[in-house]
């Protein structure tokens, strides 16, 4: 996540005056008495620090009840099995962020807030789609507060040389466009690429990636049965087949070196360095790389566009991830923990923390006022009307799902299975981690 730069701290100070004590989703929980006391309650989380200490520093000032909440940020790489470890032995948080892929697994680590308090229609009504993996057996998982679409970033200067003033806005677009901007010397090593698709192990976010073009071809990859058991759809009938090997097919060909759109190979470095070093023209990251890119090469001229689409999709459809508050089922403050929760979450800190991250919130309110605007006047803009689109599938373990895309990539890369052999493999392996 980006730190907190000098332009959002004078941003978020319009946020000072705001009350939190106003109208909350999460009536039946939360007093509207600004002095009834929490308690002390912390929070873990991998978002930076020093931003989120801002935001709960000012809300404070407003309501007292937050007053003695702690942020304690955490290595991304050892968080899960620091917080496993931590909730284990009794010594971890009342609160912790969970990202959406990680609400399946760890469900049994949460406190539920029952659907009787929170129903399932109130939950849709309020947070973007893509947070719909947070809906659980037992009630709601945890209480979204950010989300973090998938953008695609393009070198302008790649693009201007081919003669593109744009970037793609459908993925049809990229066969010509692979033809004219990729560039290979005489033993046919790829130069400057179009665009970082086609493998796996050199491609940031290939699952993710991978993902967003299923669903945008109509397919699923998990779904509920009619027993409600969480089961595979990467090949199941009524298209989800089709879809699945149609959107793989279309991935992996910018990695044959037998097709006119070869753009990628696994010999060069990853995806993001490799745009940031200005050798491919179209990168998909995350909303919230983009003052990372900066960082990474501040003379590449560059800028974010929306997702492409496929031309005959009546949806437009991208994916992201989101960031909520669970409450820890080990809690030493669950009721406060459950406070606190819906206090961030309400439209005023969960704008607030929009502001100071640079990314959207995962409320719909607070992103409603992106719908209204056909244009993209900021880039704020563009990743909010790209948050109302996106979609998220429920992950049953995102690092054994993570081998299971990389082989239904690599079977094919490498000629190991034919596309629908790697696709009905990958179906099974996800409905044996899913114990069908």
């Amino acid at each position: 996540m980006p730190n907190l730069s000098v332009f959002q701290t004078v941003l978020l100070a319009a946020f000072g005056a705001l009350a939190v004590s106003g109208v909350l989703i999460f009536a039946l929980f939360v007093s509207n008495n600004s002095g009834t006391t929490i308690g002390p309650v912390t929070i873990w989380g991998t978002l930076e620090e020093s931003a989120f200490r801002v935001v709960l520093r000012q809300t404070a000032e407003n309501d007292e009840r937050l007053s003695q909440v702690a942020y304690i940020q955490k290595d991304e790489d050892g968080y899960t099995a620091e917080l496993t470890e931590a909730l284990a032995s009794g010594t971890g948080p009342d609160l912790f962020l969970l990202r959406q892929d990680y609400a399946v697994r760890d469900a049994a680590k949460v406190l539920a807030i029952p659907y009787d308090q929170l129903s399932e229609t109130q939950f849709r009504n309020a947070f973007i789609e893509a947070a719909e993996p947070y809906l659980g057996e037992e009630g709601v998982i945890a209480i979204p507060i950010l989300a973090d679409p998938l953008v695609l970033y393009w070198n302008k200067d790649m693009l201007a040389a081919a003669g593109y003033a744009r970037p793609p806005q459908y993925w049809d677009q990229l066969q010509g466009m692979a033809q004219n901007i990729t560039k290979k010397n005489d033993a046919g090593q790829i130069l400057k690429s179009t665009i970082s698709f086609g493998e796996y192990r050199n491609v940031d976010y290939a699952k993710d990636i991978l993902s967003m073009l299923i669903l945008q071809a109509g397919g699923l990859i998990t779904a509920k049965n009619s027993a409600g058991r969480l089961t595979s759809a990467l090949s199941r009938t009524g298209g989800g087949s089709q879809a699945t090997e149609s959107a793989l097919r279309f991935y992996t060909e910018f990695a044959d070196p037998s097709k006119t759109i070869y753009s990628w190979s696994r010999a060069l470095p990853d995806s993001r360095t490799s745009f940031s070093t200005g050798n491919v023209a179209l990168y998909i990251g995350y909303a919230s790389e983009r003052n990372l890119i900066t960082r990474m090469n501040p003379n590449l001229n560059f800028a974010v566009a929306p997702m492409p689409q496929a031309r005959t999709s009546e949806k437009v459809i991208d994916v992201a991830r989101v960031y909520a508050l669970a409450t820890a089922r080990a809690a030493k403050n669950p009721q406060g923990a459950v406070t606190v929760s819906s206090l961030l979450a309400s439209a005023d800190v969960s704008k607030a923390l929009s502001t100071v991250y640079g990314i959207p919130s995962a409320r719909r309110d607070v992103l409603s006022a992106s719908e209204s605007s056909e244009s993209f006047t900021t880039e704020a803009d563009l990743f909010n009307k790209q948050a109302i689109v996106s979609r998220a599938w429920s992950d049953p373990d995102p690092q054994r799902t993570d081998e299971v895309f990389r082989a239904m990539i690599e079977n094919v890369t490498t000629g190991t299975l034919r596309l629908q052999e790697a696709v009905g493999r990958a179906h099974q392996e996800l409905d044996h981690i899913l114990d069908i």
